[in-house]
C-alpha cells in the first residue's frame, strides 16, 4: 500500500510483491518495483537449524535472475577487533534502545561480541561487549589466549591453526523467546597463572549478562589421559571449544576437542540449564578410560532430532566398545546418539570397521559435521543421518538402529560410499539433494532416492570450480522448493594475519551446480572483495542479504544501489 505522502507500507504476507506507482498528473506514466517480505524467524544457530542442513527456505528475493554481477555485490563491511571464526547470526525486529532493527550478531577471537544493524549502510554498530571485563565475570588482568609467546605456545603445538589469539571460537546460539545469546569465552590470566572457559547468557538487546556466568568445570569417573585418583577432570587450558553450541529442550549444549591435537584431551559435551547457567545438567566424556576422541566437526554443532536426542561425530582416539572387558566405553572415530531425557546417555552409535586405520592415519571421522535428513514419509528408513570425515567416505545411517561396530565391512548401516575428497565441514541438504565440497574437489550434489532410502553415488551435478583445502560448508537459500541457490565460501587463502588472502563467496544454481550465478572475485576493481579468509565458516543468508565472516570484518552482500 502507498500512502498519500508516497510512503510504501509493505504487506504482512511473506513473498514477493510488485509495487506500481502511477503519476497522478499523467496516468500513462508509471513504474514498478519489487519488494520481498520474509517470514524467516532468524538464523539463530550454526547452519540454520538443529538438523544442521544449512537451509533458509524463506528467501523470496534472491534467485538466478537477481544474483548477477550487474545487480548483486558487496554493500558494506563491519569492522571487528579480532578474527571471526563464528557464523554470523541474524535476528529480525530486535528492540535496541527502543528502536527495532534487524540484527547480525558476531563473536571474535578477541573475546568480543558485537551487534550490528543487518541492513544499515554504512555499517551501524548497535552494541559491543568484551567478555573479559568484570561485568562479564572475568578477573582483573585476563586476556584472550595468545597462540605464541616468544618461542613457546600456551595452547597448541605451534601450527597456528587459530592465531594470533583464542577468545571465542564456537558459534553461539540464540533463544529468541528469551532474547538470550549463549556463547563460550576462553581466556587466561598470566599473573596467576590460570586459564578460564565460561558460558555466558547475553541479552540480545544490549549484551549485558542475564544470568550468573558459568565457570566451566566437570569431572567423570575414568582412568584416561590426564586422570588423577580415578577421575578425569575437564581442563580449560587443553580443551578447545571449536564446535557450535546447541540449544535443545531448554538446555545449552557445549562440546570440545583439542588445540592442534596436543594431549591430554578428550571429547566433552556439557549441558547447562538455559534459565540457570549455574545448573549443570549433563556431562559426557567420549574417552574416559583413554584419550583423544575430540568433538570438533570443523566447527559444526551437535544435531538434535524431534525427540531431543543429540548426534555428534568424534575424532581419532581410543575405541574399545567392541570389547567385552569391564569399563570399555571409549568412542574414538564414531557417530554417537545421546539421550537427553536425564543428563546425557549413550543409546546408540556407529563406528567404521576400519577405525583403527583411521586413527593411525589421522583420518578423523569427526572432521565432518552430522546432518539429519528430514523424516521420511515413505521408504524403508524414516530417520536418517549423514556423516563423513577425512577419509572421504560418506555414511548414511539409520538413526533408529545405527549399527554399532562390525569388523570387516560397514554393511550393517544403510549405505557408505566414497566421495572425491575428505569432508572438513558440514554438508547442506535440500530437496533430497546433499551438497558439499571437499578439499581439492568441486562442489558436488548427490541425489537421495526416498523410495530406496539411498543416495545415487554419482553426482547429479558439480561445479567447474575446485575448492582447495579445506573445502566449503555450503548454505542454501530458496523460496520453499524453488529458486534454490547454493552459497559457498572458498577460504583456501586462510592463514596468519600477515599472509592470508580474501575469502571468495560463490553462488550456484542448486539444480545445476555447473551454472555459477556470481562470485565475489568477478567484478572489476575488487568491488566485491571480502576480507581475509578464515576456516570452516558457512555464509549466512537472510532477508535478501548474505553475511560472510573474515579475519577483520563482516562483509555484507545484497542488491546494489541503482
Amino acid at each position: 500500500m502507498i500512502s498519500d505522502s508516497g510512503t510504501y507500507v509493505a504487506s504482512a504476507l511473506p513473498g514477493t510483491h510488485t509495487i506500481t506507482a502511477t503519476s497522478a498528473g499523467d496516468s500513462s506514466v508509471s513504474d514498478t518495483a519489487t519488494v520481498a517480505v520474509t517470514d524467516l524467524a532468524g538464523v539463530l544457530t550454526f547452519h540454520n537449524n538443529l538438523a544442521r542442513d544449512g537451509t533458509n527456505t524463506q528467501e523470496y528475493l534472491l534467485n538466478g535472475a537477481t544474483v548477477t554481477q550487474a545487480m548483486f555485490g558487496k554493500l558494506f563491511s563491519c569492522p571487528v577487533d579480532g578474527a571471526v571464526y563464528t557464523q554470523p547470526l541474524w535476528v529480525p525486529g530486535v528492540s535496541v534502545n527502543g528502536v527495532l532493527h534487524n540484527v547480525i550478531y558476531v563473536a571474535t577471537q578477541h573475546a568480543s561480541v558485537y551487534a550490528f544493524d543487518a541492513d544499515a549502510s554504512p555499517c551501524a554498530q548497535l552494541w559491543k561487549v568484551s567478555l573479559l571485563d568484570a561485568e562479564h565475570g572475568a578477573t582483573a588482568g585476563e586476556s584472550p589466549v595468545p597462540w605464541k609467546i616468544g618461542n613457546s605456545y600456551p595452547v597448541g603445538s605451534g601450527n597456528g591453526d587459530i592465531q594470533p589469539e583464542v577468545g571465542i571460537t564456537g558459534t553461539p546460539v540464540i533463544d529468541r523467546s528469551s532474547s538470550k545469546l549463549y556463547v563460550v569465552s576462553k581466556s587466561e590470566n598470566t599473573s596467576i597463572p590460570a586459564f578460564y572457559q565460561r558460558l555466558h547468557a547475553l541479552s540480545s538487546k544490549d549484551g549485558t549478562e542475564t544470568d550468573v556466568v558459568a565457570n566451566i568445570a566437570a569431572s567423570v569417573v575414568g582412568t584416561g589421559d590426564g586422570s588423577s585418583g580415578g577421575m578425569v577432570d575437564f581442563d580449560p587450558k587443553m580443551q578447545a571449544q571449536r564446535p557450535a553450541l546447541a540449544l535443545a529442550n531448554g538446555t545449552v549444549y557445549v562440546s570440545w576437542a583439542s588445540h592442534e591435537d596436543v594431549s591430554p584431551y578428550h571429547g566433552w559435551i556439557l549441558g547447562y540449564n538455559a534459565t540457570n547457567l549455574q545448573q549443570q545438567s549433563a556431562v559426557y566424556n567420549t574417552t574416559p578410560n583413554g584419550g583423544l576422541g575430540g568433538i570438533w566437526m570443523s566447527a559444526g554443532g551437535p544435531a538434535a532430532d524431534a525427540d531431543g536426542n543429540l548426534y555428534v561425530s568424534t575424532g581419532n582416539g581410543l575405541f574399545d566398545a567392541d570389547m567385552d572387558n569391564v569399563g570399555d566405553g571409549d568412542f574414538g572415530d564414531s557417530v554417537l546418539k545421546l539421550d537427553t531425557s536425564t543428563g546425557l546417555g549413550l543409546v546408540d552409535w556407529f563406528t567404521p570397521y576400519d577405525q583403527d586405520t583411521l586413527a593411525q592415519n589421522d583420518s578423523d571421522l569427526g572432521s565432518g559435521g552430522v546432518v539429519l535428513l528430514p523424516d521420511q514419509s515413505s521408504g524403508p528408513f524414516p530417520h536418517l543421518l549423514v556423516a563423513g570425515g577425512k577419509e572421504g567416505v560418506l555414511y548414511l545411517i539409520n538413526r533408529d538402529n545405527m549399527g554399532s561396530f562390525q569388523s570387516g565391512s560397514n554393511n550393517q548401516i544403510v549405505q557408505s560410499f566414497s566421495g572425491k575428497a575428505g569432508l572438513f565441514g558440514t554438508p547442506a541438504f535440500w530437496q533430497n539433494v546433499l551438497y558439499f565440497a571437499g578439499p581439492g574437489s568441486a562442489l558436488e550434489a548427490f541425489t537421495f532416492d526416498s523410495s530406496s532410502g539411498q543416495f545415487n553415488t554419482t553426482p547429479s551435478s558439480q561445479s567447474s570450480y575446485v575448492f582447495n583445502f579445506p573445502g566449503a560448508t555450503p548454505s542454501i537459500s530458496s523460496q520453499a522448493g524453488s529458486n534454490g541457490i547454493v552459497w559457498a565460501i572458498d577460504c583456501n587463502q586462510y592463514g596468519p594475519p600477515s599472509t592470508s588472502g580474501p575469502a571468495v563467496l560463490h553462488a550456484y544454481n542448486a539444480a545445476n551446480l555447473g551454472q555459477e550465478y556470481w562470485n565475489s572475485s568477478q567484478a572489476a576493481n575488487n568491488r566485491d572483495q571480502a576480507g581475509a579468509a578464515v576456516k570452516f565458516v558457512p555464509p549466512t543468508v537472510a532477508n535478501g542479504k548474505v553475511y560472510v565472516s573474515t579475519r577483520t570484518e563482516i562483509d555484507v552482500y545484497g542488491f546494489l544501489p541503482n
